[in-house]
């Protein structure tokens, strides 16, 4: 039995939680968007929560638990949506949301902290450069830049850059391996998608460099069609316009947007579908154009907007993303969502079948981003939940209709899709976690020794293995 009493006394000046209600409160993320989550980890908790605020202080807190065989759980904000956080064998939460110093901005780049808020670093970078960070998630004024890169895949800003899983969206992680004697390790190239979206299981990410784009005052619009796939070809078009500059484009299905966003409500006929976008201002007139041309109506632009809706409404990124799915909880708490690929070339084609196949037990809700060069579009449907087995037809028809699903409803890092884990990756957790003790049961391939690597199914990020034999 784990002698926590000698532990705490390990690391004594450290700030350390250990009453039951606020451990099980910083033990959980987001899971709860999924019925099958849910009921699987509801009681998780861990038994402490640690707050670092050095690097020194993660190699103390690593130390000291490997010596004690205490599993270790990163947490930054906490706004991942699949159990990333969630200490499933106990022991310690180790919380990085004090470590959030902005070391250094220079001109397309900035290293900072792992727990360093991403709004906050937008904001200083505004400030100071006129840059931006290239993406980020719907969870933007809470989400920390580590966390993000730990348990994210992209977001706002990657229909121009991608994911994360593409080189130079990520330019360096700095990592503190769990052993006897913590080492830190700085990775770039391809070696960061060794750390990149594995939910800490590998090593505690303490910071991060990461490029920047040009920042400007976006404009939210809002464009109201009669149809779902009239809102979707019109975020096509524009997402190939070269000279429109977007950071968000999002078809949106009836009556999602009407039921769900209900500040924006007064803009919105229930039968009227939507395409949330952020344009550059500059490229408002263009985009004014193609609007004329199309079959939907502005009713909604940030820079036409009075002061008063300016202070009520969210931002559009918060009415995208995994925030859509969010406002809808808020309303109807028994939906839940997936999270689909829909490959290019015949992307619209395939919404197109989805949307006959299910109609509105599956609202949609595309996102288009730019995936392996290509503009294409991601899904984070609505679905109207009414049992697991159902819920598991739905991903199976997907599927079977060539939309590959990346599977919100499982935590580890495998079933759903994001990320291929290979020989490499293993390799790299048994040199940086030799005992297992980091984040455990949410890597398949380190804990079930016949892990097929050969799977033909289609992944996020593409394992290391397979990049490096090219």
């Amino acid at each position: 039995m784990t002698d926590y009493a000698a532990l705490k006394a390990d690391l004594e000046g450290l700030p350390i939680e250990d009453n039951p209600a606020i451990v099980k409160q910083k033990s959980r993320d987001f899971f709860w968007y999924s019925p099958v989550l849910k009921r699987q980890l509801d009681e998780v908790t861990a038994d402490l929560v640690v707050t670092v605020r050095t690097e020194a202080d993660v190699i103390r807190v690593l130390k000291a638990c490997y010596a004690h065989d205490v599993p270790v759980t990163t947490r930054g904000a906490g706004t991942g949506n699949y159990g990333q956080a969630m200490p499933l064998s106990g022991g310690v939460v180790l919380n990085l949301a004090e470590m959030r110093k902005i070391k250094r901005i220079a001109s397309g780049s900035i290293v900072a902290e792992a727990g360093a808020i991403i709004a906050d670093i937008d904001t200083v970078t505004r400030q100071q450069t006129g840059q931006e960070l290239r993406m980020h998630p719907s969870t933007y004024r809470t989400a920390t830049i580590g966390g993000f890169i730990a348990g994210g895949s992209g977001g706002v800003g990657s229909i121009n850059w991608g994911g994360l899983r593409d080189l130079g969206n990520v330019i360096r992680a700095r990592v503190v391996t769990m052993e006897a004697e913590p080492r830190i390790l700085d990775l770039s190239g391809d070696d960061v998608h060794k750390v990149i979206h594995a939910y800490g299981t590998n090593g505690i990410i303490t910071e991060v460099e990461m490029p920047l784009a040009a920042s400007y005052d976006w404009v939210d619009v809002i464009v109201g069609f009669d149809s779902f796939m009239d809102a979707v070809h019109f975020g096509n078009e524009i997402g190939n316009q070269d000279g429109i500059l977007t950071k968000e484009i999002a078809p949106i299905a009836a009556p999602v947007p009407h039921d769900y966003f209900l500040r924006h409500k007064k803009y919105l006929r229930k039968d009227q579908s939507v395409c949330v976008f952020m344009v550059a201002p500059f490229a408002m007139s263009a985009f004014e154009v193609l609007a004329g041309r199309s079959v939907g109506d502005i009713v909604y632009r940030s820079d036409k907007a009075t002061e008063e809706d300016l202070k009520s409404l969210p931002p559009a990124y918060e009415l995208a993303w995994n925030h859509t799915t969010l406002r809808g909880l808020r309303v109807d708490p028994t939906i839940t969502y997936l999270q689909v690929l829909y490959p290019y070339p015949d992307h619209i084609e395939r919404v197109g079948k989805m949307e006959s196949l299910f109609g509105d037990e599956v609202p949609g809700h595309l996102e288009f981003v730019r995936f392996d060069g290509n503009i294409t579009c991601f899904g984070l449907p609505i679905v109207r939940f009414s049992t697991e087995d159902r819920l598991e037809e739905i991903m199976r028809l997907h599927e079977e209709h060539g939309c590959p699903i990346f599977n919100p409803h499982r935590y580890t890092l495998e079933e759903g899709g994001m990320k291929q884990t290979d020989q490499v990756q293993l390799d790299f957790k048994r040199d940086a976690d030799p005992k297992g003790l980091l984040n455990p049961g949410k890597m398949i391939g380190w804990e079930d020794p016949n892990f097929d690597f050969q799977s033909p199914a289609i992944y996020l990020f593409p394992g290391l293995q397979e990049q490096n034999q090219g």
